[in-house]
């Protein structure tokens, strides 16, 4: 019989739900895992043992008294250390936030304790939540639970690892360009990024206070596509709303009542960025193959527009030069990760563009046109930039309204996991999950299969960046895969059926990622 940790969110609610297990037992079950597993992974930035063991033993006696707050009553979570939770510190991995203690719990948090979850700790992040591992001076690296060699990818690494290791069931991210995405792809499970404020922003901590060109969203981790709407249907968006008037009161419609058969899904493995590894265009023609036979017509498509619109959004990101970021990063120590990026911002104009037009004499184009379109701006040219960023969410949207698509499904990133340090100078490879933050709508990732020996390959690389790919790819053999599936606005509910019914279709596939999972 497997061992509490190792059951589904899904499961482990029926189980609780009929009074075969106790909100304690599974919550000890957890925390159990925690301390075998953790030690090599290092997810986790607090663990809230007594805390959690004292919430889980309410959860049940609430339910001796036939007091039942929902399908997360007495269920184990965790949650980023980016969100607030009263008593701690939201430090993003920055030394000189470790005094600023939250007062209160964020919104999300709060709403988690009203529907009776049990939060078990919070997890690691990347420093600044800027790139795609989860490593700072604070907390140290955490590692990929397929590979102790590989970074569970970021901002949202710590709870990527801690899902797929099986030491929490259930877990909440932040996304602002893939940080929910990257790690659900790296480690194997399975995360949803909603529509721009679904899910209440407050308490939400970024490096880049008050930038809202384009902003960063909460959402639900977990193992299965399942589990990840079962968190997403937990929550009351008429309680959210109160809470937070960017808040829709919007019911979540249910995914089991969509009916996939009626369907129309694009596909693509390339967005014009960066060129996908072999095993990243596998898993995307599998995807669309697997669904072929359950979707009303699966097409390949070619969405507009896509590379000028990540440059637009690294433009207008960078629009402060850096300051806001790099000034609390002032006396203390910066992330490899984060030194090029630093540097870039500090160059004078003239400067940088001698330096965008030497990489393009040299073949860098990629490159050059990232220098080129980085640094400080006007105040009219990031104005500008938004519009222009703003216009993108209605040319996307009429594209799939031409051709009748309900969702389309792509890449995630461009390779599998990195090995630890490889995100440096690194950024365009997570190119594919940056429109989606941009148009605000909702995108979800599911595992799909793993990376096969003879994929660990990359052909003639042409420049810098697919060098430092074919450095990725050679070591990715047997790391998970996970594809995006991107659906319209407020469409959660369609998103979600059309995971499950992938993750439905490709169940007897051999090289499906399976979890919980932990590297020796």
């Amino acid at each position: 019989m497997p061992a509490l940790f190792e059951h589904s969110a899904t499961t482990l609610a029926r189980l609780l739900a009929s009074g075969e297990v106790s909100s304690e037992e599974v919550t000890r079950a957890h925390l159990e895992r925690i301390a075998v597993a953790d030690g090599r992974l290092r997810a986790f930035t607090t663990v809230l043992r007594d805390e959690a063991v004292a919430a889980a033993r309410r959860a049940d006696e609430e339910r001796r008294r036939g007091h039942v707050r929902g399908p997360l009553h007495g269920m184990p979570v965790s949650v980023k250390e980016s969100i607030d939770m009263q008593g701690l510190a939201s430090t993003l991995g920055i030394p000189a936030r470790r005094s600023l203690v939250a007062q209160t719990d964020g919104g999300l948090v709060r709403c988690l304790r009203e529907a009776g979850a049990v939060i078990l700790g919070r997890t690691n992040v990347s420093q600044l939540l800027l790139y795609h591992e989860s490593r700072n001076p604070l907390f140290g690296q955490t590692a990929n639970p397929w590979s102790l060699a590989h970074t569970p990818g970021g901002s949202s690494g710590g709870e990527g690892a801690a899902i797929a290791a099986g030491m929490s069931p259930l877990g909440v991210g932040t996304d602002i360009g893939g940080s929910i995405r990257v790690p659900a792809h790296f480690c194997g499970i399975a995360g949803l990024k909603p529509t721009l404020d679904r899910w209440t922003n407050k308490g939400s901590n970024t490096a880049l206070t008050g930038q809202e060109a384009v902003r960063g969203q909460i959402g639900p981790m977990a193992r299965t596509a399942r589990d990840v709407a079962l968190l997403m249907g937990a929550l009351d968006p008429r309680r959210m709303s109160a809470l937070d008037g960017r808040v829709p009161p919007l019911p979540l419609g249910e995914p089991d009542r969509v009916d996939v058969s009626k369907l129309r899904i694009g596909f693509y493995a390339d967005d014009g960025v960066f060129p996908s590894s072999t095993a990243v265009a596998r898993a995307v023609r599998r995807a669309a193959a697997a669904l072929g036979g359950r979707a009303a017509a699966v097409t390949e498509v070619a969405p507009p527009g896509l590379a000028d619109a990540v440059y637009t959004y690294l433009a207008a990101l960078s629009s402060d030069g850096g300051t806001t970021a790099w000034s609390q990063l002032r006396g203390g120590e910066v992330d490899v990760a984060l030194r090029s990026l630093r540097t870039i911002g500090r160059l004078p104009d003239r400067v940088r563009r001698m330096g965008a037009r030497a990489l393009g004499l040299a073949g860098e184009r990629r490159m050059s046109r990232l220098l080129e379109v980085m640094g400080k701006k006007s105040v009219t040219e990031f104005w500008r930039l938004t519009s222009v960023l703003r216009a993108y969410r209605d040319t996307l949207l009429g594209f799939m309204e031409d051709l009748d698509l309900d969702v389309m499904v792509c890449p995630v990133h461009a390779t599998p996991a990195l090995p630890h340090r490889m995100s440096r100078d690194f950024l365009l490879a997570g190119s594919p999950s940056m429109p989606f933050n941009i148009v605000q709508f909702p995108a979800g990732v599911v595992p799909v299969t793993r990376v096969r020996p003879d994929e660990a390959v990359r052909t003639s690389p042409r420049d810098r960046l697919e060098k430092r790919a074919a450095r990725v790819d050679a070591q990715s053999a047997g790391l998970p895969v996970g594809v995006q599936v991107v659906g319209k606005p407020w469409q959660e509910d369609v998103v979600l059926a059309v995971m499950i019914a992938l993750e439905a279709a490709i169940e007897g596939d051999a090289d499906r990622p399976l979890t919980p999972m932990c590297a020796p």
